[in-house]
């Protein structure tokens, strides 16, 4: 949301924003990785996946194929009544079919010194580790846009390949929502971010995305300075998105306005999932990840027997 940009930079703390570049994602990707299976591994010991064996027989509908998958899976006869290839998908796969984005905008990149962890490791932390969990209990997992969804043992150093593939390209931007498409029936989409864009465009993305009666999962992921704004003094504020620069004298004016003014967005986010049927929680960065992951599981176990 334009008018809540945090982004910001106390002159007297430390540097709090670490952007991701390419190079820096592919050296901090490993770190990131053995952290997602650390976090996986816990609450795994208490949560029982399904374990379904194999991929079901009974015919669902047909799906445009997806760059990656093998040709095999190609229904030709389909494909040939249009100019789209199409894929046979199975009823099994469709209901068990979890989409995970990761917000890896310049926004997630803050961090104070009260943190754990930067926004953009957190998310891709749970990300990863959500999609460990999910394999390991029998479940499909993809990344909206950029992979289709499939289940093997290696999804987490998989899915961070690509995330790191993708990164790499020339002129890549990251975004700081999924493309706003229709998902499949009977799928769910977990979506990890601050949230800190046009509320509209956020509640627009949802419809979109829920059309055909997909359920999803808001995960505001915040730095604990952000809830509380304990600036004072000469501050200088500024948008990383822009060029944009606020310096103040006084910032301890603003906080109360501030305060307010994210109250507000996050009822509206509230609102937006709620009208979806969606899930809406937050995280702070100062929490373990754990946390976060297991509520994760318990919805997507709701959103399951819907």
């Amino acid at each position: 949301m334009a008018q809540v940009e945090l982004l910001i930079r106390d002159d007297a703390e430390r540097q709090a924003l670490h952007p991701l570049g390419p190079l820096d994602l592919a050296r901090r990707l490993p770190g990131l990785i053995v952290s997602a299976k650390e976090v996986a591994a816990t609450v795994m010991h208490g949560v029982h996946g399904r374990k379904r064996a194999g991929a079901g027989e009974t015919f669902w509908q047909f799906r445009p194929f997806t760059y990656g998958e093998a040709s095999a899976r190609i229904d030709w006869r389909r494909s040939a009544r249009d100019d789209r290839l199409y894929v046979r998908e199975r009823e099994w796969e469709a209901a068990h079919t979890v989409w995970i984005w990761c917000d890896r905008s310049p926004s997630m990149a803050y961090v104070s010194g009260l943190a754990l962890q930067p926004k953009i490791d957190r998310a891709l932390v749970l990300g990863l580790a959500l999609a460990d969990c999910l394999v390991r209990g029998g479940e499909r997992v993809g990344i909206p846009g950029l992979t289709r969804a499939f289940a093997a043992r290696d999804i987490v150093e998989r899915l961070a390949e690509r995330m790191a593939e993708e990164s790499a390209r020339p002129g890549h931007v990251a975004g700081e929502l999924p493309p706003a498409e229709a998902l499949a029936p009977r799928t769910q989409a977990v979506i990890l971010s601050d949230f800190l864009s046009d509320p509209h465009e956020i509640a627009a993305t949802i419809r979109a995305m829920s059309a055909r009666g997909a359920r999803g999962h808001l995960v505001m992921i915040m730095d604990p300075v952000e809830e509380t704004f304990p600036f004072s003094g000469h501050t200088e504020f500024r948008d990383v998105d822009s060029s944009a620069r606020l310096r103040v004298g006084e910032a301890q004016s603003f906080r109360a306005d501030y305060i307010r003014r994210l109250a507000e967005h996050r009822d509206s986010l509230r609102a937006a999932a709620r009208a979806r049927g969606w899930s809406f929680a937050l995280h702070h960065t100062d929490r373990p990840a754990s946390e976060a992951l297991l509520n994760l599981r318990m919805q997507l176990e709701v959103g399951q027997g819907g």
